[in-house]
């Protein structure tokens, strides 16, 4: 196989339709548009939701209801396999380390750490919360958590 061999598989390329070259093309006189009307201009076409003039439905019904989702907490996730990657043996694991290995980015309320991967060093955490089968984890390698949260 060489550069100049290469050719596109068949069928995959064909011509463009040419709108408006003749009624023999299929396409000629109004290309397709029909005759005159709102939508044959160029630019035409009425707006998303425009429903002829008549008040959309988005607007005639009721907004209601609350979502909490503003005011949820955004947790960042870490899992205990990137914590055997990035850490030494006896380190301590808080906000300012996991920012300072590049595991955590940007505005967070918390931390969480997960389980999955396998941890076989020594960790202290601080200021994060585990869950369980991570917590089984790292007690399983000899770490400790600090009870902050």
């Amino acid at each position: 196989m060489r550069l100049n061999t290469l050719k596109p598989n068949p069928g995959s390329k064909h011509r463009k339709k040419r709108l408006g070259c003749g009624e023999s093309s299929g396409k000629g006189k109004t290309s397709g548009k029909g005759h005159k009307g709102q939508k044959a201009r160029s630019g035409g076409g009425a707006p998303l939701g425009f429903e002829g003039g008549q008040m959309p439905i988005y607007r005639r019904l009721p907004r209601r209801g609350f979502n909490n989702a503003r005011f949820r907490d955004k947790i960042e996730v870490v899992s205990v396999g990137s914590l055997e990657q990035r850490f030494e043996a006896g380190a301590t694991v808080n906000e300012e380390s996991l920012r300072g290995v590049d595991l955590v980015k940007g505005k967070f309320d918390g931390i969480k750490i997960l389980s999955d991967g396998d941890l076989t060093k020594s960790l202290t955490f601080e200021g994060v919360r585990v869950s369980a089968a991570a917590r089984e984890k790292i007690e399983k390698a000899g770490g400790s958590i600090a009870s902050g949260e």
